[in-house]
């Protein structure tokens, strides 16, 4: 009798031993969904008035790389821009060829100057950026600009599909890792 009284005990610890063990089912984690509809054509914003840039950065995504221009002012002022695919990329004013690795290049042109307009003053230049190991990314250069105007290049792996908006003082580049 003190037999099966033991094995028994010894089951009933054993079962209630697994249902402690037991570990809550949970669903596995989701894939990202990083199909775009951005499309490569000329994106363009217009502004009212030039904003100095103060920075320019970038980071990587799991669906792309991103570059970030910042801006003095309000976040309700727009920050002019043009972005475009070029065969090759000029410098502005001198229409010099400037390289820049990647198999496409996108220009990049900011209704920003490089000067203080009222004193003729230049600000001073953007921090270099480093886009080693970037899944999209080649190069990144400020090229020059003119009137107003600040330009720079932005090598790709290829003419990959990319977007352009404004969030706060921010001018935002993302460029997708597919199509």
């Amino acid at each position: 009798m003190r037999r099966i009284g033991t094995a028994l005990a010894a089951m009933m610890l054993a079962g209630g031993g697994l249902l402690a063990g037991a570990v809550p089912v949970t669903a596995a984690p989701t894939a990202v969904d990083c199909a775009v509809t951005w499309g490569s054509l000329d994106k363009t914003g217009d502004a009212v008035a030039s904003r100095r840039l103060t920075d320019v950065r970038t980071g990587q995504h799991e669906c792309f790389d991103r570059l970030v221009f910042d801006a003095q002012g309000t976040s309700a002022d727009p920050i002019g821009y043009t972005v475009r695919y070029v065969d090759v990329l000029h410098q502005d004013p001198s229409d010099a060829v400037v390289p820049i690795k990647g198999g496409a290049i996108l220009e990049i042109s900011l209704f920003a100057p490089r000067y203080d307009p009222a004193t003729g003053v230049p600000y001073p230049p953007l921090p270099a950026v480093d886009v080693t190991g970037y899944r999209t990314f080649r190069e990144f250069k400020v090229t020059g600009g003119s009137e107003g105007y600040t330009q720079a290049g932005l090598g790709v792996r290829a003419r990959l599909p990319f977007r352009v908006f404004q969030t706060a003082n921010h001018l935002v580049v993302d460029v997708a890792h597919t199509w």
